[in-house]
């Protein structure tokens, strides 16, 4: 599903990831931990075609992202879905609006938005907060909102940059409890974090991330 193949990059002339390789396979579940720093979030950006490699190769469902033509992009973006330690969330649009507005910009028709938006929300816990706004809302809600945004296009993929970095002990647990449950139905999850103790939880694997190499 997705290959870094010796994969190096340069960013204003200074190098951030250099010589890297590994994959992800269908519904695999791997952290990716560093400290702050080492990369991590620049890899989750290569995989969503914001970056392209200066170096080597990145391969995501089959497209060589440094040779896939820019018009092509939007498109395989919504079949890959971000999660965000800020969250991103709309402001002026309540839980359930900001869910299905992912959906509306794609064009899908309206009942089958609210069917979607509403099962989103749904697998994450959130059913009973759907005409909240995110200010009426916790850190760790904020963060199920954000998940359920980030799945409701069923993508084959979530990629999740320190989705637990603001949030209590006990939001993190719940958070990454999700992730794994969400993982358990098929999509494959790569979780970037600085946090040791997350490594080896059930069926995930670990790769260590420091000053741009794997170690």
């Amino acid at each position: 599903m997705i290959q870094f193949n010796n994969v190096s990059l340069m960013l204003h002339n200074t190098k951030i990831i250099e010589d890297v390789s590994f994959q992800v396979k269908k519904g695999g579940f791997v952290f990716l931990i560093g400290p702050s720093g080492a990369g991590k979030s620049s890899i989750l950006k290569l995989i969503h075609f914001y970056l392209f490699p200066t170096l080597g190769s990145v391969i995501v469902q089959g497209e060589d992202t440094r040779k896939v033509s820019r018009r092509k992009i939007p498109f395989l973006r919504r079949s890959i879905g971000f999660i965000f330690q800020d969250y991103k969330l709309l402001k002026g649009k309540t839980a359930y609006e900001n869910v299905a507005f992912a959906l509306e910009v794609t064009g899908t028709k309206r009942k089958i938005i609210k069917q979607k938006a509403l099962q989103a929300l749904n697998t994450v816990g959130m059913a009973n907060r759907l005409g909240h706004y995110p200010g009426d809302l916790s850190g760790g809600e904020c963060q199920c909102v954000a998940i359920a945004r980030a799945i409701v296009l069923e993508p084959f993929i979530l990629l999740a940059d320190e989705p637990t970095g603001d949030l209590d002990e006990d939001n993190s647990w719940a958070i990454l409890e999700l992730l794994e449950k969400i993982n358990h139905s098929g999509t494959a999850v790569l979780m970037a974090t600085h946090k040791d103790e997350f490594a080896g939880i059930g069926s995930s694997r670990v790769i260590k991330i420091a000053e741009g190499r794997i170690i």
